[in-house]
């Protein structure tokens, strides 16, 4: 069944992943990302991202910085109908922070679509138990970071975001 909406996660998917990055100019978007993404906005699917910056918690990124660098990633792959961002850290206890559900749920709130007719697409295991604990589909890319057994355990994989969204899509 084709999705609604595909929510994706920014650092190591959408984008290369320099950690706790705050500079706009070190934005650089995966191959294929926007082909990808234009693909998927083509066939009517609503696009978001939904992302992990504990960087600001940990004080080594300011907000305004993070919301800069998305502003990049907007103007570099195109507009997205949702931005959702975590900004706490992994012992902080929030919703939001992926594994947990917290912004898969407001990002299809805002799309106005039930998690289960979304797809998180993300390169580690968080992205996909945070789409299965909000009852949404995953599919993971594999990059450098990606331990092995996260791959066993993903229910989709795929090689690229290309990949990804020809599954999606199929």
């Amino acid at each position: 069944m084709r999705p609604s909406a595909v929510l994706f996660d920014r650092d190591g998917t959408l984008i290369k992943d320099y950690p706790y990055n705050g500079d706009p100019v070190r934005v650089e978007p995966f191959p294929h990302a926007a082909e990808a993404l234009a693909r998927l906005r083509a066939e009517g699917v609503l696009t978001g991202v939904v992302t992990n910056q504990s960087g600001i918690a940990r004080k080594l990124v300011g907000k305004s910085q993070v919301e800069r660098v998305n502003a990049r990633v907007e103007q570099m792959l195109g507009p997205f109908g949702t931005w959702q961002m975590c900004p706490h850290g992994p012992d902080d206890g929030c919703v939001c922070r992926k594994p947990a559900p917290g912004m898969i749920f407001a990002a299809c709130a805002q799309l106005g679509v039930d998690p289960s007719d979304a797809v998180v697409i993300g390169d580690i295991e968080s992205d996909v138990l945070a789409a299965h604990n909000a009852g949404a589909r995953s599919i993971l890319v594999p990059t450098a970071v990606t331990l092995a057994a996260e791959v066993r355990r993903a229910p989709v994989t795929a090689p690229d975001l290309r990949a990804a969204v020809e599954w999606v899509l199929s």
